[in-house]
């Protein structure tokens, strides 16, 4: 195999994130070719964490594996659920005793692909090292898996961009996540690392980061705290394709930013794989 193509989904905000998850997941992947697909889902469930039942479906909609962030712990029973589903990571730089596990390694025919959950430390929780958790990863893998990609869930840039050049060489992407802002900045490293600061978010576009404009300015306005809604208007879903080389250290290829509304004129390859996000709740 000379090219492995992965599709990253950004941040999944809300009923409407995960309604147009399930209609276009398939849809991408056929487009793209995608062998391997990945989303970050911290805000699911309401703007706020994920239920295992949410779980279950995001992996039925075709999503290989979940990541996620400051969030993951907003919901009940998702530690339970994370120990028993190794696919659906958290930051690995959680101390220990955490739930879960902070990276996933998948064996995808003869390729193995490793997904790297990491969150920074500047404006966000006073946690164990990102770049130092991610030298532990690395050196615990026995055999390199051939792709490895990183999910840095960070509010600064800057420590986005300096992961990216502490890895360069290491890994196959580093991608950023937790703004919901999509950055234009996606290139390939002279060493073949892939880079993003932000993929976006899959939600609410209409919205200040997929909540309601209302209460989000009354809390800029007053000072007050005011309970946050998920927005429902200009639902689209945002994220990247990276192509790689597997058989030369997992160097990227390419990189290309994506971010549509939903298209049910856009083919899948089993219509009849395709899973309705119905009647659940924000």
């Amino acid at each position: 195999m000379s090219s492995f193509k992965v599709i990253f989904i950004a941040d999944v905000v809300g009923k409407p994130g995960r309604y147009v998850l399930s209609q276009m997941t398939r849809r991408l992947q056929f487009k793209y070719n995608a062998d391997f697909t990945i989303a970050n889902i911290e805000n699911a469930a309401g703007g706020f964490g994920i239920t295992p039942e949410m779980a279950k479906r995001v992996f039925a909609y075709g999503v290989d594996c979940q990541t996620s962030g400051n969030h993951i712990w907003d919901r009940g029973g998702i530690g339970e659920y994370m120990d028993r589903e190794p696919r659906m990571i958290r930051p690995a730089n959680y101390p220990l005793g955490a739930p879960g596990n902070g990276h996933y390694v998948a064996q995808c025919g003869e390729i193995k692909v490793a997904v790297i959950n990491l969150m920074g430390r500047t404006f966000m929780y006073h946690i164990d090292c990102p770049f130092r958790t991610a030298d532990e990863i690395l050196e615990s893998f026995t055999t390199c898996p051939e792709i490895i990609i990183v999910d840095i869930h960070a509010e600064a840039t800057s420590e986005k961009e300096a992961l990216a050049y502490y890895l360069d060489g290491r890994v196959s992407a580093v991608v950023g996540t937790h703004t919901h802002v999509q950055t234009a900045d996606e290139c390939i490293s002279s060493r073949g690392l892939a880079y993003i600061t932000d993929v976006g978010m899959t939600g609410s576009h209409d919205s200040i980061l997929g909540m309601r404009k209302g209460p989000a300015l009354d809390r800029f306005l007053t000072g007050m705290p005011k309970r946050l809604s998920v927005a429902e208007d200009d639902v689209r879903i945002s994220g990247v394709v990276m192509d790689f080389d597997p058989q030369n250290r997992g160097r990227a290829m390419a990189i290309e930013r994506f971010c549509m509304s939903l298209d049910l004129s856009m083919p899948l390859k089993n219509p009849y794989q395709e899973i309705e996000d119905a009647g659940e709740a924000d």
